[in-house]
């Protein structure tokens, strides 16, 4: 079979070889059917001459000259042949499109070339084939050839047909092959698609299983639990392993299951199984109580045992008594801990409501307490009794109180620190360090009780206070694990405090309130010579020396409250004469001012101010009492110089003390009721519902409330007040006598002569004011502003 090319090479082209050569085109691959053909390369060869006379420039173009050349071999070298020819006149063409090219200058002139060129390669397209003819037909060995060439031609052309049809059937049935395999292709694909969708929606359905089953066995756990934790608990020596780590976690599992149970109420037998695990859970802790207990009770009859054997010296009994307890608490402790963490009272339950595990702790405490105290409080009151029985606090009780507390502190702050290595937080602590304090109290409190001076009970807060309570100001907060020994100390203290307000009281009642002053505490105004010839005795001050020069005479009164601290206090510390100050005021006064300074910061504000306004209260009264003696015995202006002299002392003494208001105390007063009874009895109007009505609504048949002003301050500026009215009023009348309405009235009144009169009179009342004033005042300027009211009184 011929090559698909041969057909192709048969056809001239108007293309010269050069440009046919150098033009890049699809190669073919080879065929199987193409042999090697070497009478075609010889041929080639045979053409060569053709070429060279072909490319002479001077040959014209047009058929060659017959000659006496070899024949040629085959249609290939005639080809060849003609392609020169070809060529030659095509060069030619190009030469003169080329100069044709060149005389373009407008678009005209393009057009023609255009329309040229046209006409040109449709002529060339022709012109081979045309010149092949005129070549071949101009004589009969030509047209024999030519006949037998297009005979081989034709054969090779229907070759190639049935190579084309053999090949086009090939493809086609090549492309039914591809498209059946598309087909299937397409639905293999849509097979795998389902497929994978089928798959995916099996992995979904693996997962929902698989989470379903995680969930159900994730919820069954809590309900599988129960058998195993029972046959455990319950098993014979079960509290044998309470001090493992394994132990701790099934109490941690147990309280899963009943945090699961309570959040799921709505599950089957989920009640059932949450009271099923509570009693369990209540078993476990059980366990560990015993377990707590036993361990405890063993170590104590060991130490117990060990002190009964033989004598031990306080140092011994001391490393016995918290090394031997120090050993096994760790263990103990990390067991109890189980128990507090779950007595703990849960967030949001109510104030003062014990959690369900709290009395199983309580019991570890009380077991605790129970033990330590056979051990240490025997020790601790044998203690307190030897200090008691010493000669330096058989019958001191400050230093009874100093030895034995510091003591009993000594001894809580050991089993604080002991306490702490057995349990966590303070719950339990304080009560058990009470019971340890108590062979305190027990010899504390008798003392106190039977303590009849007030001094001693004043020493005796003033201690407690100052060095066992704890500054409530103080800003630096407590450690959490320190010893607030305060609060143990504090029974003691209100103790004391009772005591000391008890006799407070009782010195009020016996020492004010029913005082009965002697003649010679009532001798006014000579009672204040004697204050101020004491007071200015060695301390007399240095005059000018001139004749009739006086001095001021030297006042015993503190110009500042006096606040007496302790005991008898030297004369001068305040900076004057104490002594001589306190022998010139009243004896109430005096005793007033001494309780005050006493119990002032040693009992509560509140306490302090009922106080405070009771002694005041008492002390005026008593004050007015001594007065109107005094008026009974002197003069009314002496009466209320005493009283306004002491008054002002009660005064400026009081400031010192901070005494606030006191609430008003409010009563009812149920006399105006029974009198309207009585009077609806006697009118016989009693079952009348008309008078009923009529008293109901005049407030009749309703009891009085009625407010009694506890304010000593108000009271004492008002008492102050009413006398200093009193004594200016007194001398401003006997001043104006003359002046009198009655005297004014009578026929024959002499204005004149009655003012001359009122001068005298003022002259000889002012004389005797500044007299009296002077023997009962010793500041100048308060001497001078009662003269001044005198005066203005006068005036108006």
């Amino acid at each position: 079979m011929y090559d698909d090319a041969s057909y192709y090479s048969f056809l001239p082209t108007a293309v010269p070889q050069e440009d046919r050569q150098s033009t890049p085109k699809h190669q073919r691959r080879q065929s199987l059917l193409k042999q090697p053909n070497e009478d075609q390369q010889a041929n080639d060869r045979a053409l060569e001459p053709i070429g060279e006379s072909s490319a002479n420039p001077g040959h014209n173009a047009g058929p060659p000259k017959a000659t006496l050349s070899r024949r040629a071999q085959s249609y290939t070298d005639f080809h060849h042949a003609a392609r020169t020819v070809l060529d030659k006149d095509s060069s030619s063409k190009h030469k003169k499109q080329a100069k044709a090219h060149e005389n373009i200058k407008d678009d005209l002139d393009f057009s023609d070339w255009y329309d040229s060129l046209e006409a040109d390669l449709l002529d060339a397209s022709h012109e081979e084939y045309t010149f092949v003819n005129s070549l071949l037909l101009g004589n009969s060995y030509g047209r024999s050839l030519l006949i037998s060439y297009c005979r081989d031609y034709q054969k090779q052309l229907e070759l190639s047909s049935a190579h084309l049809d053999t090949l086009l059937s090939n493809t086609t049935d090549t492309l039914n092959l591809l498209s059946s395999l598309s087909n299937s292709f397409k639905a293999v694909e849509a097979q795998t698609t389902n497929f994978q969708k089928q798959c995916e929606g099996l992995i979904q359905e693996q997962r929902r299983l698989t989470q379903l089953a995680d969930g159900i066995n994730q919820n069954m756990r809590y309900y599988s639990f129960l058998e195993p934790v029972t046959r455990r608990l319950n098993a014979p020596g079960a509290g044998s392993f309470v001090r493992s780590e394994e132990y701790s976690r099934m109490l941690a599992r147990l309280d899963e299951c009943l945090e699961y149970m309570a959040a799921h109420p709505k599950h089957r037998e989920a009640a059932t199984y949450r009271s099923r695990y509570r009693l369990l859970m209540t078993r476990g802790l059980t366990l560990i109580r015993v377990n707590f207990v036993g361990g405890l009770r063993e170590i104590s009859s060991d130490v117990t045992k060990r002190i009964a054997d033989r004598q031990l010296n306080e140092t011994t009994m001391s490393a016995l008594l918290y090394a031997k307890f120090r050993v096994g608490a760790s263990g103990l402790k990390e067991v109890a801990q189980e128990i507090r963490k779950r007595a703990m009272r849960a967030p949001g339950a109510e104030p003062g409501a014990e959690s369900e595990y709290q009395s199983l702790m309580n019991e570890l405490y009380t077991s605790y307490s129970a033990t330590r105290g056979k051990l240490v409080i025997p020790l601790i009151r044998k203690k307190i009794g030897d200090i008691s029985g010493a000669p330096s606090t058989s019958k001191e009780l400050v230093a009874f109180a100093r030895n034995s507390i510091g003591y009993t502190r000594e001894m809580c702050s050991s089993e604080n620190d002991l306490w702490r290595e057995w349990f966590e937080g303070n719950d339990g602590l304080y009560d058990f360090l009470e019971s340890v304090c108590e062979p305190l109290y027990d010899h504390l409190r008798p003392r106190i009780i039977h303590e009849n001076e007030i001094l001693k009970l004043c020493e005796l807060c003033t201690l407690l206070q100052t060095r066992y309570m704890h500054d409530q100001e103080d800003d630096e907060p407590m450690d959490a694990n320190e010893l607030n020994f305060s609060v143990l100390i504090q029974p003691a203290l209100e103790d004391a405090q009772t005591r000391l307000v008890f006799r407070t009281q009782a010195i009020l009642r016996d020492e004010i309130e029913r005082y009965k002053p002697k003649p010679d505490v009532l001798d006014y105004p000579a009672n204040n010579r004697k204050v101020s010839l004491s007071g200015t005795k060695g301390q007399r001050p240095a005059t000018s020396g001139r004749k009739g020069s006086t001095a001021e005479p030297t006042t015993p009164m503190p110009k500042t409250p006096i606040i007496v601290e302790g005991g008898d206090l030297p004369d001068g510390q305040w900076g004057f004469d104490t002594q001589a100050a306190l022998q010139g005021w009243y004896p109430t006064l005096r005793k007033a001012i001494w309780l005050l300074s006493r119990i002032y910061r040693l009992v509560n504000s509140t306490v302090f101010d009922d106080l405070a306004h009771q002694i005041v209260h008492q002390t005026t009264l008593s004050l007015h009492h001594a007065s109107a003696l005094i008026s009974a015995s002197r003069t009314p202006a002496d009466a209320h110089l005493f009283l306004i002299k002491h008054l002002l002392f009660l005064k400026q003494q009081i400031v010192a003390f901070d005494i606030e208001y006191v609430t008003p105390d409010i009563s009812f007063d149920f006399s105006g009721l029974s009198a309207t009874f009585y009077e609806l009895r006697d009118r016989g109007g009693f079952f009348d519902p008309r008078n009923l009505w009529r008293n109901f609504g005049g407030g009749k048949l309703l009891p009085k409330v009625v407010e009694n002003m506890l304010d000593a301050k108000v009271e004492l500026d008002g008492r102050l007040r009413a006398v200093i009215t009193g004594f200016t009023g007194a001398f401003a009348d006997r001043i104006l006598s003359p002046l009198e309405e009655k005297k004014v009235a009578k026929k024959g009144f002499d204005a004149i002569e009655a003012v001359e009169a009122v001068k005298r009179v003022a002259d000889d009342e002012v004389r005797v004011l500044r007299r009296k004033l002077e023997e009962y005042l010793d500041d100048r300027r308060t001497r001078e502003t009662l003269v001044g009211t005198v005066q203005d009184l006068v005036v108006q």
